[in-house]
C-alpha cells in the first residue's frame, strides 16, 4: 500500500449540489462489501456558498473524511483550493478527486482515465486512428479532449453550436485541437475513426439530431458519454449505420477507481456484477 494507514474507519464522500442523484455512493459500497474494507462512502450536499467551508474542514481534518469526489458545479473552486493538484487538473482547471496526504490537499482529475479506459474494454485498439471527432464544448468535454490528445490522436475535431466554445478549448489545449461549427460536421468526420458525444443531445427529452455516420472510416467507433439511457440516441444511430459503439457507464465506473485506491489502499475492479448494479438502480429510475 505504500504507507500506514488503517483501512478500517476511512470515510470518504461525493459532493455536489446537488448530489441526491449520484450513483458514487452505490460504487463505492460495492468495492467497500466486496473487499472486505469497514470504510465508508456517502454523499454530502453542499452549497457553493458553503464549500469553502467544507474544504477548509477536510484540510484540517475535523470533517472526518479523508477525501472524496467533487461533482457539479464545484469542480473548479474544488480546484482551486486544493494544495497539491496535478497537471491533469491544472490544465483542465477542474478536480473531481480529492485526497490528504502529508498535511496536504491533493487533487487530481480522473474523467479523462475514466473515459479511455471505458473505450480500452469495450473497444481495444480504438486509439489507433490519427483523427477523432468530439460533439459539444462544453466542461464535459474538456477531460476527454486532454485524455485522446494525450493518447495519441493527434487530429481532434471539435464541433459545437457556438464555435467561440469551441476555440476556447482549441487555445486551451493546443495545436492538435480544431474549432468548428455544426455546419462544418459532415466535413470533419471524413475518415474519422473515434466519434464522442460530450453534449446532451438525446438525454432526458432532448430530440438528438439525425447524423450521417458515413463519412467516418470503415472501423470508426462512437461513444457517448452520456449513459442515461444506455444506448443513446446518437448510438443507435451509428449501430443502425453499422458502426462499433460503447456507451458511456463504464466512464463513470473507471474514474472512480483511482480515489478508491488513494482513500482506501486497494485497487478495486470495474467487472461485470458492478455494471449490472448500476443498471439495475438506473431501471428503477
Amino acid at each position: 500500500m505504500g504507507d500506514s494507514r488503517e483501512t478500517h474507519g476511512l470515510n470518504a464522500f461525493v459532493t455536489g449540489y446537488p448530489v441526491k442523484h449520484s450513483r458514487s455512493p452505490l460504487i463505492h459500497g460495492h468495492w467497500l462489501r466486496t473487499l472486505d474494507l469497514a470504510g465508508s462512502y456517502r454523499a454530502v450536499e453542499v452549497t457553493p456558498d458553503a464549500f469553502p467551508a467544507f474544504i477548509a474542514a477536510l484540510k484540517d481534518r475535523s470533517s472526518g473524511y479523508i477525501g472524496g469526489n467533487v461533482t457539479i458545479p464545484h469542480k473548479e473552486i474544488a480546484f482551486k483550493l486544493a494544495d497539491r493538484p496535478d497537471e491533469l487538473s491544472a490544465e483542465l482547471g477542474a478536480s473531481n478527486t480529492l485526497w490528504l496526504e502529508d498535511g496536504l490537499l491533493h487533487a487530481t482529475n480522473t474523467d479523462g482515465r475514466g473515459f479511455t479506459s471505458n473505450l480500452d474494454e469495450r473497444h481495444p485498439g480504438w486509439d489507433q486512428t490519427g483523427q477523432a471527432v468530439i460533439l459539444g464544448a462544453g466542461g464535459a468535454s474538456r477531460a476527454v479532449i486532454q485524455a485522446v490528445r494525450d493518447r495519441g490522436v493527434n487530429e481532434i475535431h471539435v464541433v459545437n453550436r457556438t464555435i467561440e466554445r469551441a476555440r476556447e478549448l482549441s487555445d486551451r489545449f493546443g495545436v492538435h485541437i480544431h474549432a468548428h461549427p455544426m455546419a462544418a460536421l459532415g466535413e470533419v468526420m471524413q475518415g474519422a475513426g473515434l466519434f464522442v458525444n460530450t453534449t446532451s443531445l438525446g438525454m432526458e427529452n432532448e430530440v438528438a439530431p439525425t447524423i450521417d455516420f458515413s463519412p467516418l472510416a470503415e472501423n470508426a467507433v462512437v461513444t457517448d458519454i452520456v449513459y442515461v439511457p444506455l444506448k443513446t440516441p446518437l448510438l443507435a444511430q451509428a449501430k443502425e449505420q453499422g458502426f462499433a459503439i460503447v456507451d458511456g457507464l463504464g466512464m463513470l465506473l473507471y474514474q472512480a477507481v483511482p480515489g478508491f485506491e488513494k482513500w482506501f489502499g486497494k485497487r478495486p475492479v470495474v467487472d461485470a456484477a458492478l455494471r449490472a448494479l448500476i443498471i439495475a438502480d438506473m431501471d428503477k429510475h
